[in-house]
């Protein structure tokens, strides 16, 4: 369609105006071809016919859903009143400062520092795409990362600019960025480095100018280079075109370099006393443009940061103090007082005292320093001349050898930082950010503004090459046609620079002349260029400038000072002055060939696609042009071999983009314009199409792609005047209808009320005619008549309804009587049954109290006999106490045998007198020999006998073992009283026998040797009667016993009497009671007699109430109901009969283990009897021992001839036990023989309940009615008496079973007890894990180091680690072992952490071990004796306290670790949910159909992540939901649990409203409520938790404010008042900046005007908040571990086998 088309009503164009530049004008008249006028209506109401040119008509204003866009390529029209507006909106209403412009980030330079720069600013932008964000220099940083990390390619980002905009504060934010998102983790601080080169180089490169207090007077190109992961290993930095001339001159109101005025400012300062500086006014360097000072500025504190940053990057002091002293050298340079000797003579005095200051600190001789800055040396070929030179030719010497050094300089400190920047090895890849000078025009243009001018000509053209490309990618990617576009190319302008003869060639070749001037250069570039080449001109009014068309302007260059800033020319002389200073940092700037430090100097090895030209001269290498122009073509290599990112300040121009919609864009913001038939299509981009064609015929207007259609300037603007107009004309029919339907609601009431009117008129007018005294009577009397004819009517109708009345309640009260009655025989019947039945019942219960009463006195009285047990235990243990007392004084009787058999050498003299009685006493001891040994063999017989009879000793066994022990001790007396005769004899015969002593010598011998013999004898005798002892014991405690099992045995017979007696009592009781229920159940119904009195309706009404067999089908289920229980019954009978068959097996096998330990002991009896009998025989001494044996022998018979007879009765009360189980397998036989029995009857009743209920339906009189009856009585009362059996015989079979339970139990304990020779107590553990020092390394690596959470948690306590950690600490304390408990607490903790540092990113691990360190920190407060910690405590946890050790040095270490593990878990749940926040939150729809739809720019489309899995509500349920039931799995505390879910809400709701300050396009009505939507999520989440009190929900306050702020009204003061009340969680800033970014979705919703926010700003003055927009989303709440006491006790925890710690062992 044509242009002029969209001239219509109600649209609106931008006139322009003298004042404001444009002005907003809306059209009140459709404008025609043709017209001169346009007739319009200004923003103040004023009505204007403004002239027009039909050929250039005013420029159209966007929509206002396009006003304040993020991308200037998403405005329909791009002109320049709409740019302006756009960015006016944006920075003077938004206070937004960067807008795109397609690839370009535009900065608004704002003059003051804001608070968009900080960390939390850097961390919202991180990670995300870029064009989902509010334009950023962060984002364009961010974006540059990310494409150098996905597609390892190098990036660059350009800034560009004019002076003031902002490019050196860009940059540095760029550098900040990089730094922070890529931080190593090494400790070299690479980042800070590359920052701290920043303040550096803007101390000797950045000056104050008149439009920019801190103007960067060169361009840089800085490398950050990456290694392969990504983190800053270092940086390069290069130089361009420094302006040196700024070191000698400045103009008015501006100052020299920054470093100079540092320096001044330090003068006073005591390591800078020696430099002999003063203020900045005492130097002409310094003073030339009278403006020493920038306000706001304090130079002092920038030298000190500058001295900082010098150290930060390794530049000591040293340094440091020689860079000052060459920058003090050229302020004292600059004040050297040069004196006129005339015109062609100059002089400087050798008493200046700057002179010598110069020369002392660079350490020069001052006579030549003086004498070559007044002359100069000529050389020719034939001779060397020195001429002197004028004051003006002196003083330009000495600035131009200021300017040297200080050029020298400042390389010299670039180099150095790149030094200190350099790394070892590669870089991977690099991202270069460039500050770089503007275009330039100023009233006077040199060398300098030329050479800017230059390096913006070549940046444009990389510019334009660039954007191009990636238009024409965009363009294939849709498919769209490509055409080559014509757009503006200057190379033509760097052809005319730097060509083959261009401006610079022909500038180095009349440098190259000795007498070359400014003039003559000029006059060849007009011979050259004028009239030859449209884009250089000539002054029409002078001869000494030229004029050159650059792409962004015409500038006109003076050409005076070109030639010397080329040449950059020092006199020889002087330099070779300034080789000789012993000052070793001044000569070593003026060496010939100075070799470069940077590492940085190769890196790029890359082929130029446009080769420069080179002249053949060598010379022209020299200059600063031919220098710059290398340098810069480097820099184009370099950028082309990058993929670039722009930031800079444009000028506005006419060129139109392209403008483009994807279809679902369209698609949602014209659905208004389809019609249903078009709607009806499924293809929506099909609908897209068909709806396009129709309106906009002219097909040249926009294109198809495959996701998006692209429109010419000016279509989109004439869509949105279609859906404007057609939103427009349905508002007015949307009025139109509903301003009829009030009119005709209105009208209607009114006519209504007229209607009502007339009524009561004409009423009374017709009632005021119809009035007279014969109307009166008349009336009167037809009143009189009606009144007695209607009470005669009444009357008689009364009279009707009042017989009516009492018939029916005679009938009524007949039939109510009947059914009361009936249902008080059916409530009699009921009492009887429930009274008999209630009975039953109570007799049950009282059975079964008194069974569980009879229960608890067996096993108070089994208590009782264990009581007695173990006081004749104690009185044996008295009884082997005394037998060791005899034992001991048996040893010491032995000791005074032994004296006496020295006396036996005294005895040889009679060897010879009783030969013949030893003759006959060895006769005598074989003889007895041989019966010992016939006696043997009868034991041995015996012994088969006796292994029956372990079990059964009996009390006897005490009795005879005392008189065994007082006959023992009898003869111990004996024996004593037998040595001593022997003595005495001994004694008598001593003098007789010492003749003989020498004769018996020989068989002395042999009698020493018999005497070891009998030692030995005698010892192993000794043995043997204290095993015996052991055993007499032993059997005495077995044998006390029995007799109590057997009054157990009789006690549980007489019981089992008695109980069998009263169930045949309650039975015979029970069938009498059922028997007279069945009789009155029979005698109450009289068939004949209720058969007589019913009549058939009756009967029939009754069978179907089913009254008459009320009773009999209670029968029914009441057999149904002991069928089942029989039933199950019978299954509980059958398991418990198999449980006691496996008991008695059980018992069986451990009678046969009894008698195999009998066996065993007659054995070992057997074995003593042997040695008795050998020793009795052997021993002289002792004869009558074998008596005593012999006796011992007989009570041994006659107490295994009682163990004999307990164990037959062991056995036949086992008999008797398999003969009640196998009685009870015949019973269950039988009963379920009754059960067949029961279902047969069951189904002959069925039968006859159907013969029966046949008969009942009519009940008519026949003869089978007797018999019907006879049946019933008989069927009921036999199925009364047989359930009462059936209940009968369950109620024994609970006793029996109940019984032989009973005397199981009972027997297992005894056999139990009677197992072991000594009774065994059962062991009971004290808590503790018993370990040796050895196996501290075993526990922390199968405990900690192995152990897996996913395999602890299921079916364990929580913290089961930690309890065993505590009883192994608990094991040392109870040693007393401090280097043991030291050792392990501290293997422990080590453990942990390992094991914590190892899977520091696992949030299982993570939570499995705070969890368990939370436990063992508890148990070790728990059980550490303090008072405040053991109120909880139950006795026997008190009793397990700590005895030893104070462990509140490690209860603080542990504390501290479990904090650190919490801020790690916190971690590591933030880094899992943070991707999903803001998807999530903010830009995933939730309500469906909400949100509208704006158009996006270049980039939305250009976003550099394809984000194919996108981030729902729902997932950032489930990952809470995750992280909540692993932490209860793991057993984490609840307090804990809560802690954690509030920091996490927390993060939500900060990163959440973070990314909404940052994003103007979710700052809308819509967007709130969705936002509201999405809290409600969480707030259902924290409910469906139970988590209402981990306060989680008030850390999202500051969010639902902020949404609750979007979609509140903000129009009128009452408004600004709700909104400083209601949002008390949102400071200042945040609520001005939400009101700011608000932005209208619907065209007919409002914008929030600057004068409401500032309403609302003046309200909120007083609030004293803290002046900060972002929230700080890193921040950690502080954390609380309550003390929550473990319920578990120690001596009931267990090691699982899969803890793999069978080396511990519990104690």
């Amino acid at each position: 369609m044509a242009l002029a088309e969209l001239y219509t009503q109600y649209n609106r164009v931008w006139i322009p105006d003298n004042e404001e530049v444009w002005q907003s004008a809306e059209i009140t008249k459709d404008y025609k071809a043709g017209d001169h006028f346009l007739h319009v209506q200004l923003e103040d109401g004023t009505e204007l016919n403004y002239p027009v040119d039909p050929a250039a008509l005013p420029p159209l204003r966007n929509p206002d859903i396009l006003v304040g866009e993020n991308d200037l390529t998403a405005l329909s029209y791009l002109h320049e009143p709409a740019v302006l507006h756009n960015l006016k909106v944006r920075f003077v209403e938004s206070k937004l400062i960067y807008t795109y412009s397609g690839i370009i980030l535009v900065a608004i330079n704002p003059y003051k520092q804001l608070p968009i720069y900080g960390d939390a600013i850097i961390h919202a932008y991180s990670g995300q795409n870029v064009g989902d964000m509010d334009p950023h220099i962060f984002a364009v940083a961010e974006e540059a990362y990310k494409q150098m990390a996905r597609n390892n390619k190098n990036q660059s980002i350009i800034v560009s600019g004019e002076s003031g905009a902002g490019k050196t504060v860009s940059a540095r934010y760029t550098m900040r960025y990089f730094a922070t998102v890529s931080k190593s983790s090494s400790n070299a601080h690479v980042e800070d480095k590359v920052l701290a080169s920043n303040p550096i180089t803007e101390a000797v490169g950045n000056a104050k100018t008149t439009r920019n207090d801190n103007s960067s007077r060169f361009g840089k190109y800085t490398e950050i280079s990456f290694d392969k992961s990504y983190q800053i290993i270092g940086a390069n930095m290069r130089t361009y075109l420094l302006e040196k001339s700024r070191v000698v001159f400045q103009s008015e109101n501006e100052r020299n370099y920054h470093i100079f005025y540092q320096l001044c400012a330090s003068a006073m300062q005591p390591e800078f006393k020696h430099l002999k500086l003063g203020s900045a006014e005492e130097f002409n360097y310094t003073r030339m443009g009278n403006s020493t000072v920038i306000e706001g500025v304090d130079d002092r504190a920038n030298m000190l940061e500058t001295q900082k940053t010098f150290a930060l990057l390794g530049l000591k002091e040293d340094f440091q103090m020689d860079v000052f002293k060459m920058l003090a050298a050229i302020l004292h340079l600059g004040n050297m007082e040069i004196t006129a000797v005339g015109d062609e003579r100059s002089s400087i005095s050798l008493k200046d005292e700057h002179l010598n200051i110069f020369c002392e600190l660079l350490d020069l001789n001052c006579d030549k320093m003086v004498q070559w800055l007044c002359h100069r040396k000529i050389v020719t070929t034939s001779e060397t001349v020195i001429k002197p030179m004028t004051r003006s030719q002196a003083v330009n010497a000495r600035d131009a050898l200021a300017k040297k050094i200080y050029s020298h300089l400042f390389d010299f400190i670039v180099e150095r930082i790149n030094q200190a920047l350099q790394f070892p090895g590669k870089q991977h890849t690099f991202i270069g950010v460039l500050d770089i000078y503007g275009f330039e025009t100023f009233d006077v243009n040199s060398f300098e503004q030329f050479c800017i001018n230059y390096a913006n000509e070549k940046l444009q053209q990389q510019f334009n090459l660039h954007v191009f490309k990636l238009e024409q990618e965009e363009y294939m990617k849709e498919d769209i046609p490509w055409t080559l576009i014509d757009f503006y190319d200057n190379q033509t302008v760097i052809d005319l620079i730097e060509a083959k003869m261009g401006i610079l060639e022909l500038l180095d070749e009349e440098c190259l002349l000795p007498h070359g001037t400014d003039e003559n250069w000029l006059q060849k570039l007009y011979n050259n260029f004028v009239n030859k080449n449209t884009l250089f001109e000539k002054p029409r009014m002078s001869n000494t400038s030229f004029i050159i068309q650059h792409f962004a302007d015409k500038v006109e260059y003076k050409c005076e000072g070109f030639l010397e800033k080329n040449r950059d020319t020092v006199h020889e002389v002087l330099i070779e002055i300034l080789k000789e200073s012993k000052f070793h940092l001044c000569a070593n700037f003026f060496q010939d060939n100075p070799v470069s430090i940077s590492p940085f100097s190769s890196t790029i090895n890359i082929k130029s696609a446009r080769p420069v030209l080179k002249s053949p001269n060598k010379h022209l290498r020299t200059t600063v042009g031919s220098k710059f122009r290398s340098s810069l073509s480097l820099l184009m290599v370099t950028l082309n071999a990058t993929t670039p990112h722009y930031v800079r300040c444009i000028k506005p121009n006419d060129e139109k983009l392209p403008f483009e919609w994807t279809y679902i864009e369209f698609f949602s913001r014209y659905r208004i314009l389809m019609t249903q038939q078009e709607l009806s299509i499924n293809d929506k981009k099909q609908i897209c199409k068909i709806v396009l064609q129709r309106l906009i015929q002219d097909r040249n207007q926009y294109q198809f792609g495959r996701t998006k259609i692209f429109f010419r300037a000016g279509q989109v603007a004439y869509l949105e005047k279609l859906r404007s107009d057609k939103l427009r004309h349905a508002c007015i029919m949307i009025q139109k209808s509903v301003r009829g339907w009030l009119q005709r609601k209105k009208f209607l009431q009114i006519k209504q009320a007229a209607l009502v009117i007339q009524q009561y008129l004409r009423g009374q007018r017709t009632v005021r005619q119809a009035i007279t005294a014969r109307t009166l009577k008349q009336a009167w009397a037809a009143i009189t008549i009606q009144k007695y004819c209607r009470g005669y009517l009444v009357r008689r109708l009364c009279q009707l309804i009042r017989v009516a009345a009492v018939t029916i309640q005679a009938y009524t009260r007949g039939f109510l009587a009947r059914k009361k009655y009936q249902k008080m025989l059916e409530e009699h019947k009921a009492v009887i049954l429930q009274k008999y039945a209630r009975a039953w019942l109570a007799r049950r219960r009282f059975q079964n109290i008194r069974r569980f009463v009879l229960n608890i006195q067996l096993s108070y009285r089994v208590q009782q006999l264990q009581k007695r047990i173990e006081e004749k235990n104690r009185e044996n243990h008295g009884l082997l106490e005394r037998l060791t007392s005899l034992a001991s004084t048996h040893v010491s009787d032995m000791d005074t045998i032994q004296k006496l058999e020295t006396d036996l050498e005294k005895l040889t003299a009679q060897k010879r007198m009783h030969e013949e009685k030893g003759k006959k006493y060895k006769e005598d001891s074989e003889q007895k020999m041989l019966k010992l040994e016939n006696q043997n063999k009868e034991l041995k017989e015996q012994k088969e006998t006796l292994e029956i009879k372990l079990q059964e000793k009996t009390e006897e066994m005490k009795e005879k073992m005392d008189d065994l022990t007082k006959q023992l001790f009898n003869d111990v007396r004996r024996e004593e009283n037998q040595r001593m005769i022997l003595e005495k004899n001994f004694q008598n015969q001593k003098q007789d026998y010492e003749k003989e002593i020498e004769m018996l010598k020989g068989e002395i011998k042999v009698l020493r040797e018999e005497k070891t013999q009998l030692q030995d004898q005698i010892q192993q005798e000794i043995v043997i009667q204290d095993g015996l002892k052991m055993e007499v014991g032993q059997l005495t405690k077995q044998a006390q016993k029995i007799p109590e099992l057997q009054k157990e045995i009789e006690l549980l017979q007489t019981q089992k009497l008695d109980v069998e007696k009263q169930a045949q009592t309650q039975k015979r009781e029970l069938r009498e009671k059922m028997s007279e229920v069945t009789k009155q159940l029979l005698e109450s119904y009289d068939f004949e007699d209720v058969r007589s009195r019913l009549s058939t309706e009756d009967l029939e009404h009754l069978n179907e109430d089913g009254e008459l067999w009320f009773a009999y089908e209670g029968l029914k289920k009441a057999t149904r109901v002991l069928e089942s229980h029989f039933q199950s019954q019978k299954e509980i009978y059958e398991k418990e009969i198999e449980g006691l068959n496996f008991k008695v097996e059980h018992l069986s096998q451990d009678i046969n283990h009894l008698q195999k330990l009998f066996r065993e002991e007659n054995d070992i009896n057997d074995g003593i009897r042997l040695e008795v009998s050998r020793l009795t025989s052997e021993n002289m001494v002792i004869p009558d021992l074998k008596n005593q044996v012999s006796e011992l022998e007989n009570q041994k018979l006659d107490l295994e001839n009682r163990l004999q007879e307990q164990t037959i009765k062991l056995k036949e009360m086992s008999n008797r036990l398999h003969y009640e189980l196998e009685g009870d397998r015949a019973q269950r036989q039988t009963n379920e023989a009754q059960n067949e029995t029961d279902v047969k009857e069951k189904e002959r009743l069925k039968d006859t309940n159907q013969d029966v209920e046949g008969l009942s339906d009519g009940l008519v009189p026949d003869e089978t009615q007797d018999e019907v009856k006879s049946k019933i009585k008989q069927e009921t009362a036999r199925l009364t008496v047989e359930n009462m059996d059936l209940e009968e015989k369950l109620d024994m079979k609970d006793r029996i079973i109940k019984k032989l339970e009973d005397q199981i139990k009972t027997l297992t304990k005894t056999i139990e007890k009677t197992e072991a020779h000594v009774p065994a107590l059962s062991k009971e553990y004290i808590g503790m894990m018993e370990y040796k020092k050895e196996d501290e390394e075993r526990i922390v690596q199968n405990l900690i180091l192995d152990l897996k959470p996913r395999g602890v948690v299921v079916n364990m306590i929580p913290g089961l680690p930690a309890h065993i950690l505590f009883m192994c600490v608990r094991y040392a304390d109870y040693l007393n072992d401090a280097d043991m408990l030291k050792s392990f607490m501290n293997v422990t903790i080590d453990g942990i952490k390992e094991v914590v540092k190892e899977h520091s990113e696992d949030f299982e691990m993570l939570s499995f071990w705070l969890s368990n360190t939370y436990y063992f920190l508890n148990c070790l407060k728990q059980y550490s004796g303090e008072e405040e910690f053991m109120k909880c405590n139950t006795p026997r946890q008190n009793r397990n306290c700590l005895k030893h050790f104070d462990l509140s040095e490690y209860r603080q270490i542990l504390s501290d670790l479990a904090i650190r593990i919490y801020h790690q878990l916190i971690v590591v749940m933030e880094t899992n949910i943070q991707p999903m926040i803001v998807p999530g939150m903010l830009e995933y729809e939730s309500l469906q159909g909400i949100s509208g739809l704006k158009p996006t720019g270049f980039r939305k489309r250009s976003s550099s992540i394809d984000d194919t899995d996108t981030y729902t509500m729902a997932s950032i349920l489930q990952q809470l939901s995750y992280f909540y039931s692993t932490m209860c799995q793991n057993g984490l505390d609840s307090e804990l649990l809560k802690q954690a879910v509030k920091q996490l809400f927390f993060q939500i709701g900060a990163i959440t409203l973070n990314s909404l300050f940052l994003r103007k396009d979710m700052c809308s009505c819509r967007k709130g409520m969705q936002i509201r939507c999405n809290i409600s999520y969480l707030e259902e989440w924290l409910k469906d938790k139970n988590l209402q009190g981990s306060n989680a929900k008030e850390t999202l306050e500051p969010l639902s404010q902020a949404a609750w702020l979007l979609q509140v009204k903000k129009i009128t003061d009452d408004d600004a008042k709700e909104i400083c009340e209601h949002c008390t969680s949102l400071s200042t800033v945040q609520i001005v900046k939400i009101l700011n970014l608000y932005t209208p979705i619907d065209d007919f919703e409002k914008r929030v005007t600057p004068s409401f926010v500032r309403k609302v700003q003046a309200m909120l003055n007083n609030r004293e908040d803290v002046p900060q927009l972002m929230l700080d989303s890193k921040y950690l709440f502080q954390v609380t571990f309550p003390f929550t006491p473990s319920p578990h006790a120690l001596e009931m925890i267990q090691v699982p086998s899969s803890f793999k710690l069978g080396f511990l062992t519990r104690v």
